[in-house]
């Protein structure tokens, strides 16, 4: 028997106390009958659910009550761990009729079910893990099976899978007479709680509660305000009862390191889709960069072209230019050359005119000599 079974090992510790506290409160949640199938679930692993599972079996079994534990969970069952019994044959084997040797009495209930150390407390394992565990849970053998089991036991205890990742305790909802949601101090989250009691209304779920786990408060404080500790005289129980707290302390830490390592893990995916969104995003700038480079580049080589065109047209414009200028001149020598001839001959005639009016004048002026001397010889 494992030390996590405070309320057998301890029973006159505060925590036993709370269980005994527990176990009449589930028996007030039906005020019409008796609860007899009672199935504990959780929101997330690590809460705590199969320990309240198993120490609350425990209470009801001192109280007289023929109480038997099935172990609903099986993908990760811990029953058969908790009471040292063995793991198999379970309740899987019990609805698949798979695993069992006697197959003559494979229908018979009572081969599945181990005998605790603890009188009037009986536990059926959840057996071999099926491919299929939802299947089996809602199927009609499993209804037969807890009616069956609620006329022969006076509590039937069920603990179930966390809600929040398969579908089985939602399942079981259905069949029995109250819902026990194990929640945990700074791990439950309120929106899942909340979700989850919906589904649990819409299925057709009854008499819902919810245990809060895992609440910090320290060995001095339950001295000072709890009855067992308020005696003067330090009885061996207290020496227990620290003894069974160091130990629930070891057994939350370990759920606290699975709970860590589950954060870490998630930290790494997170940090894997970082640095992939990333490396995407570092790629898209890249890509933009090098578009950006490339559009500067095509720009510079338009700018080229197009200084290189604007050059070529200037070239041809002044060859353009030129040729009309060469063109020019070719015509104005063409007309010089045509129009020599007529110059030579208008020079002939000037020259002839010339030398006409220079007789005349000389003819003229000899005349006036002659003239002149006549009178003066007169």
């Amino acid at each position: 028997m494992k030390k996590e079974l405070i309320a057998q090992m301890d029973p006159k510790s505060p925590i036993s106390e709370v269980f005994r506290t527990l176990r009449a409160n589930i028996q007030f949640m039906n005020t019409k009958r008796t609860s007899r199938l009672i199935l504990i679930t959780s929101t997330v692993p690590g809460e705590g659910k199969s320990w309240i599972s198993s120490n609350l079996a425990v209470t009801f079994a001192q109280a007289g009550k023929t109480v038997l534990l099935i172990d609903s969970d099986m993908r990760k069952g811990r029953q058969y761990v908790i009471f040292d019994v063995p793991p198999k044959p379970g309740l899987s084997n019990y609805l698949s009729g798979i695993g069992m040797e006697d197959t003559e009495n494979v229908n018979d209930i009572e081969n599945y079910i181990q005998e605790t150390e603890i009188d009037n407390l009986y536990v059926m394992p959840a057996g071999d893990i099926p491919p299929n565990p939802s299947e089996l849970l809602i199927s009609a053998k499993m209804n037969r099976l807890l009616k069956e089991l609620s006329e022969k036991c006076d509590i039937v205890i069920i603990d179930g899978t966390p809600c929040e990742l398969v579908t089985d305790s939602m399942v079981l909802t259905r069949m029995v007479d109250s819902t026990i949601v194990v929640t945990a101090y700074k791990q439950t989250k309120k929106d899942s709680l909340r979700k989850i009691v919906n589904n649990i209304k819409d299925v057709g779920g009854k008499n819902i509660g919810v245990v809060f786990n895992k609440i910090p408060i320290s060995s001095k404080k339950y001295d000072e305000t709890y009855y067992y500790g308020s005696s003067n005289k330090k009885r061996k129980s207290n020496s227990n009862y620290e003894h069974n707290t160091e130990f629930l302390d070891t057994t939350l830490s370990k759920e606290k390191e699975e709970k860590i390592q589950e954060q870490l893990n998630e930290i790494k995916n997170n940090k894997q889709v970082l640095n992939k969104t990333t490396k995407k995003t570092l790629d898209t700038e890249k890509i933009a960069e090098n578009k950006k480079i490339n559009n500067v580049k095509n720009s510079e080589i338009d700018e080229d072209e197009r200084i290189k065109d604007n050059k070529e047209i200037g070239t041809k414009i002044n060859k353009t230019n030129i040729n009309n200028r060469n063109r020019k001149s070719d015509v104005e020598k063409m007309d010089l050359e045509e129009r020599k001839p007529n110059i030579k001959i208008e020079i002939e005639n000037k020259r002839e005119m010339t030398s006409e009016r220079d007789e005349e004048i000389l003819k003229r002026v000899s005349e006036f000599m002659e003239k002149q001397q006549r009178e003066k010889g007169k």
